[in-house]
């Protein structure tokens, strides 16, 4: 879902500037798109976490030597807006290092994070810092295909943490940052042509112009990094 409305404006760009075939984009969690590619559902191109769309590659149902990194994706951290002039505001990473996150996460009440590739890191990062025991009753993991903001916004959570993309912009929510850099939490996003497509040549050249230097603005527009190389 991190690259929902990043996909939907590169469609766009790719068939009105660019003059390439329009691609109908369908996004759904993760999982549920692994899932179905899996399955062997018909579909032209395939949008991933670079980790699931490797295993997707490994079993044969995408191409392989399509595989291109896409974008990179970073993990932020938000809290509860607006809040009023006498609210004392929820913690957020206090430092620009790690030490602030943890502590972050001791005050906090309930922290949200998400089904996705952003959500399994935090778990793994919060094991490593031997805080397990004393966070696991304050997790809240986001419903398949709903975003941490939306936890975070209707107070079902204090703090949340997922990718940049999915908090810029959404209501009732104020983004305190992304992660430091020894601990950040980046995801490269990489498309592949699916082998059930039934015109991979033309999937090939959608993808490519979706990783070209052309898109870049588009990305930086949705919050994301530029594509890294292969």
């Amino acid at each position: 879902m991190a690259t929902r409305a990043l996909l939907a404006d590169l469609a766009t760009a790719a068939a009105t500037t660019a003059g390439l075939p329009r691609v109908e984009i369908e996004s759904v969690g993760g999982i549920d798109a692994a899932r179905r590619v899996a399955a062997g559902e018909q579909l032209d191109l395939v949008v991933l976490a670079s980790g699931a769309l490797s295993e997707l590659a490994g079993s044969g149902h995408v191409v392989p030597s399509s595989v291109t990194p896409l974008v990179l994706s970073q993990t932020a951290v938000a809290v509860r807006a607006p809040l009023s002039r006498q609210a004392t505001p929820p913690p957020g990473p206090a430092s620009d290092d790690a030490s602030g996150v943890r502590a972050a996460l001791r005050d906090a009440g309930r922290i949200g994070y998400s089904t996705g590739p952003s959500g399994t890191e935090l778990l793994r990062r919060i094991e490593q810092w031997g805080m397990a025991d004393e966070v696991r009753d304050r997790l809240i993991q986001a419903r398949p295909g709903m975003p941490v903001a939306r936890l975070v916004a209707d107070g079902e959570v204090d703090v949340g943490f997922q990718q940049l993309s999915e908090m810029v912009g959404q209501a009732g929510v104020r983004i305190l940052g992304v992660l430091p850099p020894d601990c950040a939490i980046d995801t490269v996003f990489s498309g592949g042509v699916a082998v059930t497509s039934t015109d991979p040549a033309a999937s090939a050249v959608v993808l490519e112009f979706f990783a070209s230097e052309a898109a870049l603005p588009i990305k930086a527009a949705h919050s994301f990094s530029g594509a890294p190389t292969r």
